[in-house]
């Protein structure tokens, strides 16, 4: 198989995109101070940083602190409101001819509900993806970690609108499967797996915690290793696409996802310290799939042998 041959597009559900390469909401701003760097219409996808129904100032800094292998943020989805995004964000984003993936977080159901509501209809809105996993906020994480809350959000969301679905779920949980499976049945496109694990980090000389919120989210490859369990654990039992999140900055790391079971990526923290990352990795896209002579990307999604001697 020539990897000029080989097909690059991807369906998440009623969702289709030219590549399945993303970046992750939080790492990414609102793309205009990535333009410099990447080539923002040869993306799958973009997701914006996180909107909330009313603006929020987010936590008390300090905000992020490196770790071995990862990053702490207690960031608290600071952003403007929906509102402001609609008037100020998204006609430039619109206008990049790329699907636009739009992170929603609510305080409650109804409140996820009003947004995707406002947001149904926008000119360059292709999807919703349902942030129900954000560690670093008070409410809607809840609605992450209970499956009835899940699947009923979902549900909700659904019927408000007829934008694509995309349920992003928290590690911070005993079963993820029993999760992802109520937002599956309860209508949603996709799931997003995973969104960042809870941890916290210690000055021991000052005896403080090096956040302000003391808690905060790890992502980057640290917790790699648990994204891709999660991905495997539900690709086995669910039967939706899954978008795969957590330490991707390689080729090779997207393959790996890929083959667990993610029909597509989100490429996160790594746009921080490797800020062209998501073109080389999809420049080597066509080039990896062709060594396995693959096609197309379903060709290898959820491939894992694991009982292979």
């Amino acid at each position: 198989m020539s990897a000029d041959a080989v097909q690059l597009d991807v369906q998440l559900g009623r969702l289709r995109l030219a590549n399945p390469i993303l970046v992750a909401s939080g790492t990414f701003g609102y793309a205009r101070e990535m333009e410099g760097f990447v080539d923002l219409r040869r993306l799958g996808g973009i997701l914006p940083k996180t909107i909330t129904q009313e603006p929020r100032p987010g936590n008390r800094p300090p905000r992020t602190v490196e770790t071995v292998g990862g990053m702490l943020n207690s960031i608290g989805l600071d952003n403007d409101g929906i509102e402001a995004f609609v008037e100020r964000q998204q006609p430039y984003l619109a206008g990049l001819g790329v699907p636009i993936l739009v992170s929603i977080a609510g305080r409650s159901v109804g409140e996820f509900i009003r947004m995707a509501a406002r947001l149904d209809g926008v000119p360059g809105v292709a999807a919703l993806e349902l942030n129900v996993s954000c560690p670093n906020v008070t409410g809607g994480v809840d609605l992450g970690v209970n499956p009835t809350a899940c699947g009923r959000l979902v549900s909700g969301v659904r019927q408000a609108c007829a934008l694509p679905i995309l349920a992003k779920l928290t590690p911070n949980v005993t079963d993820v499967v029993a999760v992802a499976r109520a937002a599956a049945d309860a209508g949603a496109d996709a799931v997003s797996l995973v969104n960042t694990c809870l941890g916290m980090a210690v000055d021991w000389r000052r005896r403080r915690p090096r956040l302000g919120n003391v808690l905060g989210g790890l992502s980057g490859p640290a917790i790699k290793p648990i994204a891709m369990r999660m991905v495997y654990q539900v690709a086995r039992a669910v039967n939706v696409p899954l978008v795969g999140i957590g330490g991707i900055e390689s080729i090779d790391d997207a393959m790996e996802f890929f083959v667990a079971g993610a029909t597509a990526v989100q490429i996160g923290t790594a746009n921080f310290y490797n800020p062209t990352v998501s073109m080389k990795i999809l420049d080597a896209l066509p080039g990896a799939l062709a060594e396995l002579g693959a096609a197309r990307v379903s060709d290898i999604v959820g491939t894992l042998q694991p009982d292979a001697p």
